[in-house]
């Protein structure tokens, strides 16, 4: 009975949460684009509430269709919602660290495929305004940190006292595609911004 019950609780971690945070993924991108129809364009939020999505996230080489909704914040509960953006960086766009996080397995593993990213691929963050496009300065299989490595983080990663003058973009997951409290980090800069 234990080996069932423990077989039932990996087939919910790797399969059933992949189906409900699927659903979910798609509700929030689907309340963002609501959202940003003219006619339905509120006033920007100082903050986002946690758990809110805040923009969409589009990643070319990992497929034509992937599209993927960002969700405030990165605790357990936001990333259960899609790819969660650490609270203490910056927005895209702006000068400094738009950094996220999403899972590789389990929660319909938005970031699976993360690691076969090259330098040079895209990552494109679209606003209720503006398309941002980023170019990747390096793979995320060439980084890995431990959780306590908070420099990634950084407006200027690696440099604290430095003030950021250009809009970079990093992408952590976790290391292993098993449960691993290391992080895979990639970051890139922005080549493009283009008013909708």
């Amino acid at each position: 009975m234990a080996g069932l019950g423990l077989l039932g609780w990996v087939g919910w971690q790797y399969f059933g949460t992949g189906i409900t945070s699927n659903h979910a993924m798609d509700d929030l991108k689907r309340d963002l684009h609501d959202d940003w129809q003219p006619s339905a364009q509120k006033p920007p939020a100082a903050q986002a509430e946690a758990g809110t999505p805040i923009v969409l996230l589009r990643i070319p080489k990992l497929g034509k269709d992937w599209e993927k909704p960002v969700v405030e914040g990165v605790a357990k509960s936001d990333l259960t919602k899609g790819i969660g953006h650490y609270p203490q960086t910056q927005m895209p766009g702006e000068p400094g660290n738009f950094a996220v996080a999403g899972h590789r397995v389990t929660h319909g593993s938005p970031f699976r495929k993360l690691l076969e990213l090259k330098k040079g691929d895209q990552v494109i963050v679209e606003t209720a305004d503006t398309v941002y496009t980023y170019e990747l300065d390096g793979s995320p299989r060439d980084l890995t940190v431990e959780p306590t490595d908070n420099w990634v983080l950084e407006p200027v990663p690696g440099k604290p006292r430095e003030t950021p003058t250009s809009s970079i973009i990093t992408l952590t997951t976790c290391q292993d595609l098993f449960h691993s409290p290391d992080r895979s980090v990639a970051f890139g800069h922005l080549v493009k911004a283009d008013k909708k």
